[in-house]
């Protein structure tokens, strides 16, 4: 994707981000990033962030006292590739900082060896009132698996950068 097609930009970051400028509200974005989860990546992200749970980590708890048979990947390491899978085509460079997530939702199960895709729509934007050189994007997240299943979603409200004059 080169800068003249993207949302009206003249020219990205350096880094390949968008600058506040160019996010227009109910423009969706398909992300060319792709990604299959593994069981590594739901015994790393589990274990690193301390959550013992055996819906994540115990295959064997799963196939006997789970509905689903199989381990859950975790759903904090879903919402954050998702919103990882987005920054290439979107915020590389151009975020000041996130503000906050909302509406986090996850629909249906993922489950390791699934493969991912997401899209990211522009929800809305606006001026910063304090600081004349960002604005606020509020992004709306999916993510779907092979079959087109959304599994995961959330708003999430940006600072973003405008374009240096």
């Amino acid at each position: 994707m080169t800068a003249a097609n993207t949302a009206g930009a003249t020219t990205r970051h350096p880094r390949g981000g968008l600058w506040f400028e160019d996010f227009e509200p109910g423009r969706v974005i398909a992300h060319r990033l792709t990604r299959t989860v593994t069981q590594m990546d739901n015994m790393l992200f589990s274990n690193m962030t301390l959550n013992p749970q055996p819906l994540h980590i115990d295959a064997h708890f799963c196939a006997t006292e789970t509905e689903w048979g199989r381990p859950l990947m975790n759903s904090l390491f879903t919402l954050g590739l998702m919103i990882g899978i987005s920054v290439n085509d979107t915020t590389l460079g151009t975020t000041v900082a996130n503000l906050g997530m909302t509406d986090v939702r996850f629909p249906n199960p993922l489950f390791e060896g699934d493969s991912i895709r997401c899209t990211t729509e522009i929800a809305t934007k606006r001026e910063s009132k304090s600081r004349p050189d960002v604005g606020i994007v509020e992004f709306i997240h999916r993510a779907y698996k092979q079959d087109d299943t959304l599994v995961a979603e959330c708003r999430r409200q940006a600072l973003m950068r405008k374009r240096p004059v």
